[in-house]
C-alpha cells in the first residue's frame, strides 16, 4: 500500500480542527464525528415532570463506541423517579443518528429534538410524544467560555465534556408507561449532556427547576477531574433566575475563580459552600433518596451502574459579598447522583483559575 501523502494529512488534520472548533461552539449536538473509533460516548439527559410533579421520568439516548474490544451499541435509557424502575434497552449502531449543530437524535424509532421527543420502547413499554411548547433555555455559548464548561470545553484531553441544553421548558403530551398514563400538560423539562470517554470516577451531581418562584433553575455538578498525571477537584454550578439574559445566571465554576470552601457528604444529605471570586456565597444542601441504577460509561463498555433518584430536595442559599440574602429556596423533584468515592472527592484539592 502506498504511503499516505503529506498533503491528504494535513488536510484530515485541517477537517478535523474544523470539526472540532465547529462542534465545540455546539454543545448541544453530536461531537462524535471527529472521535475516534472507539472509547467514546455520547448521551442526552432529558427530564420530564408533570404539572403537579406525580409523573417525574428522564429518557437517555445516546451512543457508545467500546475501546479494548469492548461492544458498540446505541442505546435509550428510562428511568421511572416515581418507582426508581430503570431500563436500558440496546440498539446497533446502525439505527443511530444525530446532527452535529443541533439537538436531533434518533435511536431506532425513537426521535429527539428541540420541539420533543417521541418514543416507542419495547422493554420499558413506554411508547407517547411529549411536546417542547417554549424555547430550550441553554446555558450561553460564546467563543471564549463556549458552554457551561467554560474554557474548559476548548481543552482536547478532558476525560468527559458537559452540555447544559435548556434550564427549563413547558411540556405538553402524553406518555404511557406499562399501563399508566402520564400526562406532562403543563409540565416542566429540563436537558442536559455529556460525552468524552468515561465519567468520572467520583462525583456529585444535582439539578432542579421546581422552586416557589417560577423560572429559577439549578444545576451543580462536583467531580474528580484527571489532569495529567494528577486529579483535581472540579465543579460547575450555574443557579438560572428569572429574566433574560446572561446577568440572570450565577456562575460558580473553577474557571470563574471560585471555590469550594466546604463539602460534606453523608448518608442524609449533601450540605456543599462555595464562594465566588466577587465574594458571594452560595449554599446548597440536598436531600439524600433512594432511586434507580442507571447505566454509565467507562472505556470499555456502558454498564458501570450510577444511582440517580428524581425525588430529592435542595435547599438553596445565594448571599451577595455583603451577605445580604438575594435568593433563599427549596428546589422539588431534584435529580441527584452521589458516586465513587465521595470520601475521596472531599478531601480532593480543588484547582484555582485566576
Amino acid at each position: 500500500m502506498a504511503p499516505e501523502s503529506p498533503l491528504v494529512a494535513v488536510s484530515q488534520s485541517l477537517t478535523r480542527t474544523f470539526r472540532t472548533f465547529a462542534a465545540t461552539l455546539h454543545p448541544d449536538g453530536y461531537h462524535g464525528a471527529y472521535q475516534g473509533d472507539a472509547g467514546f460516548f455520547e448521551g442526552w439527559y432529558v427530564k420530564l415532570v408533570s404539572a403537579d410533579r406525580s409523573a417525574r421520568i428522564a429518557v437517555i439516548p445516546g451512543i457508545f463506541k467500546g475501546a479494548d474490544g469492548g461492544p458498540d451499541e446505541a442505546f435509550v435509557q428510562v428511568l421511572d423517579g416515581t418507582t426508581g424502575d430503570s431500563w436500558y434497552e440496546v440498539f446497533a449502531t446502525s439505527a443511530f443518528s444525530a446532527d452535529s449543530r443541533d439537538f436531533d437524535v434518533r435511536v431506532g424509532p425513537n426521535t429527539f429534538g428541540a420541539r420533543g421527543i417521541a418514543v416507542d420502547l419495547a422493554e420499558s413499554r413506554l411508547r407517547g410524544d411529549v411536546r417542547f411548547t417554549t424555547p430550550l433555555d441553554p446555558w450561553p455559548v460564546t467563543l471564549t467560555s463556549p458552554g457551561v464548561m467554560g474554557r474548559y470545553a476548548w481543552v482536547p484531553v478532558m476525560e468527559c465534556y458537559h452540555g447544559l441544553v435548556s434550564f427549563g421548558h413547558a411540556l405538553e403530551g402524553t406518555l404511557t408507561l406499562g399501563d399508566r398514563e402520564l400526562s406532562f400538560d403543563g409540565g416542566r423539562g429540563y436537558l442536559e449532556k455529556d460525552w468524552g470517554r468515561a465519567f468520572p470516577s467520583a462525583y456529585v451531581w444535582m439539578q432542579t427547576n421546581h422552586f416557589s418562584v417560577p423560572g429559577v433553575s439549578l444545576s451543580a455538578s462536583i467531580a474528580a477531574i484527571p489532569w495529567g498525571r494528577t486529579r483535581f477537584r472540579g465543579f460547575i454550578v450555574g443557579l438560572r433566575m428569572p429574566g433574560e439574559g446572561v446577568g440572570d445566571l450565577h456562575r460558580f465554576a473553577t474557571y470563574t475563580g471560585a471555590r469550594t470552601t466546604s463539602l460534606e457528604i453523608d448518608d442524609v444529605e449533601v450540605r456543599w459552600t462555595m464562594r465566588a471570586r466577587s465574594g458571594a456565597v452560595l449554599r446548597l444542601r440536598a436531600e439524600r433518596r433512594r432511586g434507580g441504577l442507571l447505566h454509565a460509561p467507562v472505556r470499555t463498555s456502558m454498564h458501570r451502574r450510577v444511582e440517580e433518584t428524581l425525588d430529592a430536595r435542595v435547599h438553596v442559599e445565594l448571599r451577595g459579598s455583603d451577605g445580604r440574602v438575594l435568593f433563599e429556596d427549596t428546589g422539588e423533584a431534584a435529580g441527584l447522583e452521589v458516586h465513587g468515592d465521595h470520601g475521596g472527592l472531599v478531601a480532593m484539592p480543588g484547582r484555582g483559575v485566576r
